[in-house]
């Protein structure tokens, strides 16, 4: 089983995080004790620019949640068939050769799913699986990596794709003045990417999936998520997930590995989902790594955000376009998310 290719689609509508911050400023006048906190929270986040689904303008017309979902709609199924699209192009494969689709996103529902929906609009096989995922969050992308890799497991002459879609924008809550949401609309951004899983009977030069492995952490779902009300969706964001990562993720990487024969000096790079300053800092201390080792994960950070699901596969796609590792070297990709959980997938170059 090989990772053929992955391939993102972003938004046209790019923003740097002072213009974000002023629009956000200009809409909660009035009620904004402290300007200066949020501007705070801002700057903290380690983001310098990132793509909205609409033109920031539009967002003050978006008065209910349906309106939003609506609207997740349209630019999901647009974002989606760019990516799916790109990945295919970048496998050398064709879109008859889909054996299974399956589609994660924590920001927007449709039913029909976003699957169907591009079963229709590019004319994909009607007899293609289709496995729409939502409520995993961030944990998302590396999660869907081993669901397709499960299902090329079991059929070797046959390719699956993931696509995550995440539109965080939609999902901001203009009257809640809470910290966590003041966070949550400096950090979280819109994009898409989309990846060819490929059984061990297609031919592919991509990073070998050697094993995955699952981690949940009992009785820490209050860490992160949505509080979903007539609203829509209200973040939820606590500090101790920093402190949830130092207590769990080490022995899970360590057990993870030990099972392989492995152990951490054996991992050369290490693909990371972009969870935000705390969480990537938490996440070195837990392993005794220097920053710089996710050097590729705060970079997709700066320029892009934290697009939930579709983050985890941006670092992977800047990393296999342009930082590839050497031939026979491992790697772990990572994310976590709400639950609480983490998502562990080892790779041979």
């Amino acid at each position: 089983m090989r990772i053929a290719s992955v391939a993102s689609a972003m938004p046209q509508w790019y923003y740097s995080q002072q213009q974000i911050f002023e629009t956000l400023c200009e809409h909660w006048k009035g009620k904004l004790d402290k300007p200066d906190v949020l501007e705070r929270l801002h700057q903290r986040v380690s983001v310098d620019g990132r793509h909205l689904a609409y033109p920031i303008e539009e967002y003050a017309s978006i008065e209910t949640w349906g309106d939003a979902n609506d609207r997740w709609i349209k630019a999901a199924t647009e974002l989606g068939q760019r990516a799916v699209t790109c990945a295919l192009a970048r496998a050398g494969r064709k879109k008859e050769d889909i054996g299974a689709m399956i589609t994660v996103s924590v920001t927007g529902i449709a039913a029909p799913s976003l699957d169907a929906k591009l079963s229709n609009i590019m004319d994909l096989p009607a007899a293609m699986r289709r496995t729409p995922i939502f409520g995993l969050g961030c944990v998302a992308g590396a999660a869907g990596i081993s669901q397709a890799a499960d299902y090329v497991r079991a059929y070797p002459d046959r390719i699956a794709i993931l696509l995550s879609v995440e539109l965080c924008s939609l999902t901001w809550q203009r009257m809640d003045l809470s910290v966590a949401n003041m966070i949550a609309s400096g950090l979280f951004a819109d994009g898409s990417a989309a990846v060819v899983v490929a059984g061990d009977n297609v031919r592919s030069d991509g990073p070998e999936i050697l094993a995955y492995r699952s981690s949940f952490y009992r009785d820490t779902e209050h860490l992160m998520g949505w509080d979903i009300s007539e609203e829509g969706f209200q973040i939820v964001l606590s500090q101790e997930v920093p402190e949830t990562i130092l207590r769990n993720f080490p022995k899970d990487i360590d057990g993870f590995l030990a099972d392989q024969g492995m152990k951490r000096s054996d991992i050369t790079s290490w693909i990371m989902h972009t969870g935000g300053p705390k969480v990537l800092d938490a996440t070195a201390e837990a392993l005794n790594l220097p920053r710089e080792t996710f050097a590729r994960s705060w970079e997709c950070l700066r320029r892009a955000g934290n697009m939930s699901s579709a983050s985890v596969l941006l670092v992977l796609e800047d990393v296999m376009l342009n930082y590839r590792p050497a031939p026979g070297t491992y790697s772990i990709l990572a994310a976590m998310g709400p639950g609480f959980c983490a998502e562990l997938v080892l790779l041979r170059w």
